[in-house]
């Protein structure tokens, strides 16, 4: 693996820990705890993306995977597509969870993010732009990328989307996030261009915090069932 790609590695690490030192000194400013955490998580990110990009600059004129890129209008199709994808791999997975696994629907980690963003609207952009960039870089371009080279899908994408799941620290739902990691492997092999998971990652995360915000917990947990409940009847 290009030693770029261990930077690009310990960068996103830095920013996911930065807040143990930031915090105290966001609180020692004066900054209530919502605020504090949406101010320094953006800078932090807006950093680590930026060094992560700068980072990436080598590759911008290299094939990222084997064969030839998509188009722009196939990749522009795929993102779309992908939004519709990574949202029914998510229901079937919280079907399983909720049916098999006896695993309440709703996950208190988005809750609580989405509690922070209600109280401090800057939050957002954490979700809806930092985070699909610096986690596709990550785990599809860094991690599934580089085992994709070298052993095949399967194994690549089994080890990418469990270590995506596990950066979430929200370990009930697993199943959830490795479904979506699933997907945006596939987007990324389809098209070859890390910009299709990017952009169906950002658009989905979008419907997700918008949802969120314009609906009650008690609303989103009812839809969430009602969904399940097709994707149940629909699967058996």
């Amino acid at each position: 693996m290009p030693k770029r790609y261990w930077w690009i590695i310990i960068t996103y690490v830095i920013a996911q820990l930065s807040s143990f030192i930031g915090l105290p000194i966001m609180f020692l400013l004066g900054f209530g705890q919502s605020d504090a955490i949406a101010i320094w998580s953006i800078l932090s990110f807006t950093i680590a993306t930026i060094v992560i990009l700068r980072l990436l600059k080598p590759d911008m004129t290299q094939p990222e995977l084997r064969g030839e890129r998509s188009s722009k209008g196939k990749i522009v199709l795929w993102s779309i597509l992908g939004v519709f994808l990574a949202l029914f791999a998510q229901g079937i997975a919280a079907t399983i969870e909720t049916q098999v696994f006896g695993i309440p629907a709703g996950s208190e980690n988005t809750m609580d993010l989405m509690n922070i963003a209600r109280e401090s609207p800057l939050f957002i952009l954490l979700p809806v732009v930092f985070a699909p960039i610096t986690e596709e870089i990550i785990f599809r371009k860094v991690i599934f990328g580089q085992m994709h080279k070298r052993f095949n899908f399967l194994l690549a994408v089994l080890v990418s989307s469990l270590v995506f799941g596990a950066f979430h620290m929200d370990f009930k739902h697993m199943l959830v996030y490795f479904s979506m990691g699933v997907v945006f492997a596939f987007l990324y092999v389809k098209t070859k261009s890390i910009i299709t998971p990017i952009v169906a990652h950002m658009a989905m995360n979008s419907f997700v915090v918008i949802s969120q915000l314009f609906y009650s917990e008690e609303d989103i947990r009812r839809m969430q069932e009602q969904l399940q409940t097709i994707v149940t009847g629909g699967l058996f």
